[in-house]
């Protein structure tokens, strides 16, 4: 029997430690109103979150690092470009350690009727397409059906023995070329080294070239297939050497195609049955389904003034199309450079799958190798839009930080990911191990740049 002393302190320390238990309650349930989930959440033993459906876990800041209170600075940022009428509304997720540590939603997915966005609004994500796109080819790579420096003409024949642009009269478009060097490769596609030019949102050329031949960007492209299509875009003049310059070009409609060529699968099915069903992507599409639609956030402009306003119609080049393309219900064109829609969730998903090597869930996609090897530079000393202090390169579907960027915007060197036309951002930090999706739908838009300035605010709350 213990004597009365024994007593008094046994009697003092549960008293603490029931006080210690009531403040973690307390804590944790500011966190979970704080940081709320996207689909149902259980609590384990050690206080965590565990997503029913996908596995990962929403957790308190500080268990992976990060400080809740420093994080409240996203909060502010973001809440004040909405004051200012910069922004109609925005999503952002924060995983570290694969585990959710900052996960909110921002103002109205429709403004005007009065939506507030919620964690599961389905954005158009434009570019961010490419990387999904990137791995789907990856896969096949790792089937052994073709290697980084074979030839594209091998699986599209319309390839073979490609021209490039080489005098232009811009009065009458007419213009002359001239044999390319050597052929255009995949490693070339992967990396936007190929030559192949924008339709729509390219160079002055690019664009008129194009659109004489029918030729479109990809994005609000519904109709006809990537069978009718890039066929006659191989038939058309490069603007660059293959493999010597970068440029960003429809190179990944083409990667897309080849997807299909080689699977001998429609890219929508091959991209549901070998990335999005086993990860647990259950909400990204080409064409989103009727009984989702209502999710898809609304596209706003920003005026010269900086008013917003929904933008009716996107105008192009080659006419207008609608902003609402995503819901077409017969939509057949699977635009491998910009089609798809998604939530910021499922592209965290995306993300820490390659975060972790190619790995989710105990599903491996991609090997850890390939991963390693799609990250590092592909492109040399070339630069990306002119930009000089080199603040990414590009790997093999991905941008890739430099120490200019970290030295500059704190995202680690050696990060890597890409963003989306409509102001949709992504990347994925190895030295950090952290993953962060920003997704806005505006466009055009006069601040791109919170896409960067929301990097420092993210970084400053790490311990």
């Amino acid at each position: 029997m213990s004597n009365p002393l024994q007593r008094r302190i046994k009697k003092k320390y549960l008293k603490k430690q029931t006080s210690q238990q009531n403040n973690m309650k307390k804590i944790f349930i500011l966190s979970v109103t704080l940081l709320p989930g996207f689909f149902s959440y259980s609590q384990n033993g050690n206080g965590s979150l565990k997503n029913k459906s996908t596995g990962l876990q929403l957790v308190l800041p500080e268990t992976q690092g990060f400080s809740t209170k420093r994080l409240s600075r996203i909060d502010d940022n973001i809440n004040q470009w909405i004051k200012e009428e910069q922004l109609n509304g925005a999503t952002a997720i924060v995983l570290r350690n694969g585990k959710i540590v900052y996960q909110k939603c921002f103002g109205f997915a429709n403004k005007e009727q009065n939506i507030p966005m919620q964690n599961d609004n389905i954005f158009r994500i434009a570019s961010m397409t490419k990387p999904v796109i990137s791995v789907a080819a990856m896969i096949l790579y790792e089937e052994g059906k073709f290697l980084l420096d074979d030839p594209i003409s091998k699986f599209i024949p319309e390839f073979k023995n490609p021209v490039v642009l080489d005098k232009y009269n811009a009065v009458d478009t007419v213009y002359t070329t001239v044999p390319a060097k050597r052929e255009i490769t995949f490693r070339n596609i992967l990396s936007h080294t190929s030559g192949i030019g924008y339709a729509q949102i390219g160079s002055d050329r690019a664009n008129v070239i194009y659109y004489k031949n029918k030729i479109n960007g990809g994005i609000g492209t519904p109709y006809s297939t990537l069978k009718d299509v890039i066929p006659r875009l191989a038939k058309l003049p490069l603007f660059n050497q293959p493999g010597e310059s970068f440029l960003y070009g429809m190179n990944t409609d083409v990667l897309g195609y080849l997807v299909e060529v080689i699977s001998g699968m429609p890219l929508d099915k091959y991209l549901k049955q070998k990335i999005f069903e086993p990860l647990g992507m259950k909400d990204t599409y080409f064409f989103i389904p009727k009984e989702k639609q209502s999710r898809l956030v609304s596209l706003y402009m920003q005026d010269d003034k900086g008013k917003l306003r929904i933008e009716d119609s996107l105008i192009s080049l080659n006419g207008t199309f609608s902003r609402d393309f995503p819901k077409t219900p017969d939509g057949s064109y699977f635009s491998g450079g910009a089609g798809l829609s998604s939530t910021a969730y499922d592209y965290a998903i995306f993300g820490q799958m390659l975060l972790n090597g190619g790995e989710f869930n105990g599903i491996q996609i991609l090997s850890p190798s390939t991963i390693s090897m799609m990250a590092s530079n592909q492109i040399g000393d070339y630069l990306m839009w002119g930009d000089i202090n080199h603040t990414r390169y590009f790997g093999l579907g991905f941008g890739i930080f430099s120490d200019f960027a970290q030295r500059s915007m704190s995202v680690s060197s050696g990060s890597f990911g890409w963003d989306g036309m409509f102001a949709s951002h992504f990347w994925v930090d190895p030295k950090n191990k952290m993953v962060v999706v920003f997704m806005r739908n505006i466009w055009p838009t006069q601040h791109w740049d919170y896409g960067d300035r929301i990097k420092p605010v993210i970084y400053q709350a790490l311990k």
